[in-house]
C-alpha cells in the first residue's frame, strides 16, 4: 500500500510527470487477506475503554466530540473515555502534508499515547480516523481501527455517551 503524502494536488505542485492516457494491465487475480487484528468491534471497544492501557481516539470535529453539533448519527457526543484529535491536526496547514514523525509523536504524547497502551481509534464510519492511524504510525505508535465507529456506537441505546 502507498499513500500520496498530501494528495494529488501535491504531486502536482511538485512537479511531478502525469499521463492523461490510460494504461492497459494483464488480468491478474487478488485473493483478499483481511488482517483482522487491525481492526476491533464494539463489543471490543465497550470491554477495553476503561482500561488504563487503552487509549481511544475520536477523529471528528472537535464540536461533534463535544456533542454541540450530530448532523449524521442517532445521538451527538462521543464514546466515554476518549480523546478528540481530529483528524486534520494530522496534517499542516500550510501544505496539506503530514506533519513530522516529531511533531506528530508529541501531539499524540499529550493526548495520552504510549508504546504500552492499545490505541484504538474511530470517527463518524471509520473513514477519516484512518488518517490518525497512518499519523500514529508515522509517529511510531500501533493502532487499531473501531470499525464501526461513532455511527454504531450512538445507535446503541445500551451504551454510554458522553459529552463536553
Amino acid at each position: 500500500v502507498s499513500v500520496l503524502d498530501g494528495g494529488w494536488e501535491a504531486w502536482l505542485r511538485g512537479g511531478f510527470p502525469v499521463q492523461t492516457d490510460v494504461p492497459t494491465h494483464p488480468t491478474a487475480s487478488f485473493s483478499a487477506r483481511p488482517r483482522r487484528k487491525c481492526v476491533v468491534d464494539k463489543k471490543a471497544v465497550d470491554s477495553l475503554r476503561d482500561e488504563t492501557k487503552t487509549l481511544l481516539i475520536d477523529a471528528r470535529a472537535p464540536e461533534r466530540f463535544r456533542g454541540e453539533v450530530e448532523p449524521i448519527d442517532a445521538k451527538p457526543g462521543h464514546i466515554p473515555g476518549a480523546e478528540n484529535f481530529p483528524f486534520a491536526q494530522a496534517l499542516d496547514p500550510q501544505t496539506g502534508l503530514f506533519r513530522s514523525p516529531e511533531s506528530l509523536r508529541e501531539a499524540f504524547k499529550g493526548i495520552g499515547a504510549a508504546p504500552d497502551k492499545t490505541i484504538i481509534c474511530y470517527c463518524g464510519s471509520g473513514v477519516t480516523a484512518c488518517t490518525n492511524i497512518l499519523a500514529l504510525r508515522l509517529a511510531g505508535f500501533e493502532a487499531q481501527l473501531y470499525e464501526g465507529s461513532w455511527s454504531d456506537w450512538s445507535k446503541d441505546d445500551s451504551l454510554s455517551v458522553a459529552t463536553k
